[in-house]
């Protein structure tokens, strides 16, 4: 969200780097969590998950650049 403060077309000051380094650092970890969640997923549900896969290869073919 914007700062109020700050008037309409100036650049937003630099963040410290060591909050953009432990936001890296907790996005990385959320994404390895997902890519484990939907390993986890896909075993104990292999019929969905291969239905998924087939839903998400149809849609990559029908997709147009």
């Amino acid at each position: 969200m914007p700062d109020r403060n700050q008037p309409k077309g100036e650049p937003a000051p630099p963040e410290n780097p060591a909050g953009d380094a432990e936001r890296r650092r907790r996005r990385a970890q959320f994404l390895r969590e997902l890519g484990e969640a939907k390993a986890l997923r896909e075993r104990v549900q292999p019929r969905r998950a291969r239905a998924a896969r087939m839903r998400q290869q149809m849609r990559m073919r029908t997709f147009r650049w």
